[in-house]
């Protein structure tokens, strides 16, 4: 008799907590996560129209004849593509790819596809990885993506130190799609931890961008990584917020409709510092980019608004329910929303009439703002205790010092202040402070009295 007046409750308590993630679903839009985000300037969003015309060009056959050519090209030159290869010379170890020598640019750009729902290998490299299974710098990285760039990396690290060398003012770029996106990001982890199989190529020289990721790499990574890797998101793209395991989801194709249930239940009843506690889930990689093209409760499309910033929490945690969720993730529709986006950009710097002097200058405001929001994002990651999170005073900004990496190999959490590098590092500040100059007249005097001695003789 018991057990049967606790049968409704259960069913009362099961249906309150559908219906509460239902009405959260409803009202959740993707234009939540980026409210509070500042607006992209046209200088640093300038390049993500132009990397996705190259990532579509991976898809072509052949290149001086394109078959599927957005309006315009793909604005790059068929001579300078150094080299190109497909599922036949990939082995099936990763998504076609090709390096190109952008002369224009000044850069070595490696371009990645995404993923082809034809080939199973693809799948393979998506599924290959389990909760906490691959540790890598400190943190926690997708397995199958892992083991796709250190193939890309072992197969191509000359071809690039070479291209590197003979172009030593060139930069080197990263830019992938979807799964190229993921294989990418990871890659750039691994350049960085072995720049000297590259000519020790100064970190500053290596950039990614990622368009439309999976979620890759632990939290730790994704922020302290942030000033190399940008990610690009259009609205309401479904893979950079898939939270539930692929490899689930692709098994339960019979059964979605139970996988959706504990998945709404399980939305519901976990709160978001819990999840920023498990160091083994992963993120989308980098700063990011949101590309806002439609409001809710509104029909059509509005004038693309791109925010950007490095988040710590609401990281694209949920799935937002929109029929566009899959359109979103299409390199098509990114490559066009992102133009739309950067003409209204340069619509607006035209208007304003901003001279070349004033250009440089706000370049290097960019620069010193997002610095700063490199370190708000980490500051904010050690306040809410976040397990295995930097120091506030971690090198991943531009006044690193020369051959330092963002994270030292098996790096846990922030270095010691006891350790060889942090002492050196306060030893020399002292030294700056108080070694004793020599005043030109034989005599030497501490540098706290340099600026009182340099007044006497002004005086005199």
């Amino acid at each position: 008799m018991s057990m049967l007046c606790c049968l409704p409750v259960l069913e009362c308590v099961y249906c309150l907590g559908c219906a509460h993630w239902l009405w959260k679903k409803c009202l959740y839009t993707a234009g939540h996560e980026s409210e509070n985000w500042g607006l992209a300037t046209s200088e640093e969003f300038e390049p993500i129209p132009r990397i996705c015309r190259l990532i579509l060009a991976v898809y072509e056959e052949d290149l001086h004849d394109p078959m599927w050519a957005p309006p315009g090209g793909y604005g790059i030159d068929p001579h300078h593509v150094i080299l190109k290869k497909d599922y036949d010379q990939t082995e099936g170890r990763v998504t076609p790819y090709m390096i190109y020598l952008d002369h224009d640019n000044g850069d070595v750009v490696l371009a990645i596809r995404g993923l082809n729902l034809a080939k199973e290998c693809d799948y393979a490299v998506l599924l290959d990885n389990k909760l906490g299974q691959t540790k890598f710098d400190g943190g926690y990285v997708h397995n199958g993506l892992l083991k796709a760039a250190m193939w890309v990396f072992e197969e191509e690290h000359m071809v690039l130190r070479e291209l590197l060398e003979a172009n030593p003012s060139y930069s080197l770029t990263f830019v992938g799609h979807s799964l190229g996106a993921g294989v990418v990001s990871l890659l750039v982890l691994f350049v960085i931890q072995n720049r000297a199989r590259l000519g020790n190529i100064e970190r500053k020289r290596i950039k990614c961008f990622a368009i439309a990721p999976p979620r890759c790499m632990s939290l730790h990574l994704a922020v302290t990584y942030a000033d190399v890797i940008n990610s690009v998101v259009l609205q309401d793209d479904f893979l950079p917020r898939t939270t539930t395991a692929l490899e689930n989801v692709f098994k339960s194709i019979i059964c979605l409709p139970c996988l959706l249930c504990l998945t709404c239940l399980k939305d519901t009843l976990i709160f978001e510092e819990k999840k920023l506690k498990d160091t083994r889930r992963l993120y989308s990689p980098g700063r990011l980019y949101h590309i806002v093209v439609r409001k809710p409760l509104r029909l059509g499309r509005y004038p693309p608004v791109v925010r950007t910033a490095v988040p710590v929490d609401g990281r694209f945690e949920q799935i937002v329910l929109s029929c566009n969720a899959t359109a979103d993730h299409a390199i098509i529709w990114i490559e066009r929303e992102s133009q739309r986006a950067l003409d209204l950009m340069l619509e607006e710097d035209q208007v304003m009439q901003i001279p070349v002097e004033q250009k440089i200058v706000r370049q290097k405001s960019i620069v010193e703002d997002h610095d700063e929001e490199y370190r708000a994002a980490i500051m904010k990651a050690a306040s809410l205790n976040i397990p295995m999170s930097p120091s506030p005073s971690y090198g991943t900004f531009h006044d690193t010092e020369e051959g330092e990496s963002s994270a030292g190999s098996g790096m846990e959490g922030s270095p010691s202040p006891w350790s060889f590098k942090e002492m050196r590092r306060k030893w020399n500040q002292f030294r700056d402070c108080h070694f004793p100059v020599n005043d030109g007249s034989g005599h030497t005097i501490f540098k706290e009295k340099e600026s009182a001695a340099l007044l006497c003789d002004q005086q005199a």
